[in-house]
């Protein structure tokens, strides 16, 4: 009995155990409840206040960024309104002057109507009294001029022709003296000297043992030096140097060059004076360009071709009657541009024909014709300027005198040349001559090197082996002696020397 009572007692109180569980659990989750409700009410509270603060915050910005676009805006329609005013301005002005020119054109046109009727007034006035006047004097108007003019002619005929007369020598006499005046301004303005060329070069000499040196043994080194620059080389005339002769200008350079380069290396034999000689000869030739840019650059020529520069400064080392043909070129130059520019005429044209006038003297021995007429083709070859063909070409009055700046060098060139003291006549014979002895030895076959010297008293020529013969040797030096004898008048006798050897290279490799 007592153990059901304590088992019902102890399952009741389990019982009340899990209600009170399950009441007490109520009781905190309805309390958790509320509490997180209460949370979730006031974190939408803090939201919805946020949100209202960038809302306004957000209008803000709206209302200053809309103020920021609206002002430049503002300004424009400003500007814009002010630019119409101005407009509306301008065109009532234009409206105002065009007004005004349409009545000054209507008042201009009524002027001219009644200028034309006053003319016509005058004009028939005119052609009345005319009328009236050939009526009573029974003439036509021609033959009414006509008497006038013969009876004029017929008392007045002297003091006109006096009067002409008059006019004529004093505009001869003025143009004379201002030909004068311009000339005599012009050569007071070039004042260049004038140096005659010679035909030796000296080279000084340390000493005597490179004297000895430079001879050689039996000569040899002389002999070779000789044949490969074609000049004479003269020794004993002075003890401290030697003379190198010869006349042809660019060979005494050549010459002059090689045997200062030989002095200075001290080896002197045949085969380092051939090699000193070809260099020699390179370094002439880039001389020779160097010289012709100068001269261009000197009288302010540009746009020359470069080859045509070369055969200008080819012009250094020729002469006429003894003057400097590139320097009386230069000269010309400037003497054409100084009388081009007082009389009006194209300074640079008459410039440039000036220093290419005679450009054909460059290869007017390689080359058959006058030195005008090489010129010209040269010329025209290397795409110069027609006009300053023109302007060279009448410089020896070859050709017409076609315009201003072609008389202006032929008066530049006669100014050049004229002056006492620029050129020596008898030079230039005697450097004809030597020039025609060695054109005449080199029209024969089988001729490779011709060089006169000992002042034109011997002419010494190298032939090719393979083309001559020992014994057509002998021959050629008989016709070449017989053409000399026939065509040339000279002094005394000319040798001619005929030099002919075989020469072997071949390399080991």
């Amino acid at each position: 009995m007592s153990i059901k009572i304590l088992l019902s007692l102890l399952a009741f109180s389990g019982l009340a155990g899990i209600a009170l569980g399950y009441v007490l659990r109520l009781l905190i989750a309805l309390g958790q409840r509320g509490s997180l409700e209460l949370e979730v009410k006031q974190k939408m509270l803090e939201a919805k206040e946020r949100a209202n603060k960038l809302l306004a915050e957000a209008k803000e910005r709206a209302e200053q960024v809309e103020n920021e676009r609206a002002a430049p805006l503002k300004e424009r329609e400003e500007r814009v309104s002010k630019f119409a005013e101005r407009i509306a301005k301008r065109e009532e002005f234009l409206d105002e002057r065009e007004r005004t020119l349409v009545a000054e054109a209507e008042d201009v046109k009524n002027r001219e109507n009644e200028v034309a009727n006053v003319k016509r007034e005058a004009d028939k006035v005119l052609a009345e009294r005319r009328h009236e006047l050939v009526r009573l004097a029974r003439l036509s108007e021609e033959d009414a001029k006509k008497a006038l003019m013969r009876d004029l002619e017929e008392h007045l005929e002297e003091s006109i022709l006096a009067r002409l007369q008059k006019l004529e020598a004093n505009g001869r006499k003025q143009l004379d003296e201002k030909a004068r005046a311009i000339l005599l301004s012009i050569i007071h303005r070039l004042g260049s000297s004038v140096n005659s060329e010679v035909m030796t070069l000296s080279v000084s000499i340390p000493s005597e043992e490179v004297k000895g040196k430079i001879i050689g043994k039996e000569g040899r080194n002389i002999k070779a030096f000789e044949r490969a620059t074609g000049v004479d080389v003269i020794i004993d005339d002075a003890p401290d140097k030697i003379t190198l002769s010869s006349f042809d200008p660019i060979r005494r350079h050549i010459a002059k060059i090689a045997l200062e380069q030989l002095i200075t290396d001290g080896r002197i034999q045949p085969a380092k004076i051939e090699e000193t000689v070809e260099k020699a000869k390179n370094d002439i030739a880039e001389m020779v360009k160097q010289k012709g840019e100068e001269a261009a650059y000197e009288v302010g020529i540009v746009g020359l071709d470069p080859r045509l520069t070369s055969l200008l400064g080819r012009l250094y080392f020729r002469t006429s009657y003894g003057q400097n043909v590139l320097q009386h070129s230069i000269e010309m130059a400037h003497l054409s541009g100084m009388l081009a520019s007082e009389l009006g005429a194209n300074a640079d044209v008459a410039k440039a024909g000036a220093l290419l006038h005679d450009i054909g003297k460059a290869v007017d021995h390689e080359v058959e014709g006058t030195h005008v007429e090489i010129g010209r083709r040269i010329l025209e070859k290397f795409g110069v300027d027609k006009a300053v063909i023109q302007a060279m070409q009448s410089h020896h009055e070859e050709y017409p005198y076609e315009t201003p700046e072609s008389i202006i060098v032929q008066v530049a060139d006669a100014l050049s040349a004229g002056r006492p003291g620029a050129r020596r006549d008898t030079v230039e014979r005697y450097l004809d001559r030597l020039g025609d002895l060695e054109r005449i030895a080199m029209t024969f076959p089988g001729v490779e090197k011709v060089y006169a010297i000992s002042a034109g008293r011997e002419i010494r020529i190298f032939v090719n082996p393979g083309k001559v013969s020992d014994i057509a040797m002998h021959k050629m030096a008989r016709d070449i002696a017989e053409r000399v004898q026939g065509e040339l008048k000279y002094p005394g006798e000319i040798k001619v020397n005929i030099i002919r050897e075989n020469r072997v290279v071949e390399f080991a490799r």
